[in-house]
């Protein structure tokens, strides 16, 4: 069936058509598309105008292309959050319905750095902790967390099991996270990382570096949280002035 229906450009119509059939099953995630050939023979236009279409969908993270291998549906995402929203990872896998979990991998306590000092305003005598953990959802590893904290903030109580650092600041050390300040940077595949949260050569990560801040404008978190890009999905709220 082809797709000359509408003024559009073909292209467009093209992505809407291969949306659409997404969407009703007649492709479905990680199923390799016909070649080229055979998909713009099928859709009845040029190949030239079925490469921008997908070109364009490779853009939206719809398809991935695997060099030598061919055009691939890609897995929907799991957990979505406008990015705007200042959620902890545990209430992220909560809200997608799927229970949280933490495989903790290391901790430690360091002198601080020089960015330390800069990002926690500190002495350089006062310690930073340092929490190495992967997050879980229903057993599946997705998120690679680093996180730092002030030692002194940390109350005595703080034990690894605990799973939001959130709530653990909260609840117990009095310090109710308000806001962060984030840096979100696309990543390809990472030697030590990609491995850890089992992901396949061409599966990128999304790295959110957040400063966090108390009520009182006080820095009391830094993160690092490397999620899987084929299963999380931001996106934020943007309004004209």
């Amino acid at each position: 069936m082809t797709i000359k229906t509408d003024n559009r450009h073909l292209y467009l119509q093209v992505i809407d058509k291969i949306k659409e059939d997404i969407e009703n099953g007649t492709y479905v995630e990680k199923e390799k598309l016909p070649s080229e050939f055979e998909l713009s023979k099928k859709l009845g236009v040029s190949r030239a105008t079925l490469r921008e279409a997908l070109r364009i969908l490779e853009e939206e993270n719809v398809i991935i292309r695997r060099h030598g291998v061919g055009t691939f549906i890609n897995s929907k995402p799991l957990f979505t959050s406008g990015i705007e929203q200042l959620n902890s990872v545990t209430k992220m896998i909560e809200q997608a319905n799927m229970v949280p979990g933490t495989i903790f991998l290391s901790s430690q306590v360091n002198s601080p750095t020089e960015e330390d000092v800069k990002r926690f305003k500190c002495r350089t005598s006062e310690d930073i902790f340092l929490l190495e953990r992967v997050r879980t959802a229903n057993g599946k590893p997705v998120v690679y967390c680093l996180d730092k904290i002030p030692r002194n903030i940390l109350p005595q109580s703080f034990i690894h099991e605990q799973e939001s650092l959130f709530e653990l600041l909260h609840e117990e050390a009095g310090r109710y996270i308000s806001y962060a300040i984030t840096h979100i940077e696309p990543i390809g595949y990472h030697e030590k990382i990609s491995p850890i949260l089992e992901c396949d050569p061409e599966t990128a990560l999304l790295c959110l570096k957040q400063m966090h801040f108390d009520e009182n404008d006080q820095p009391v978190l830094f993160s690092l949280n490397y999620f899987r890009a084929d299963q999380f999905s931001f996106h934020v709220v943007r309004k004209r002035l």
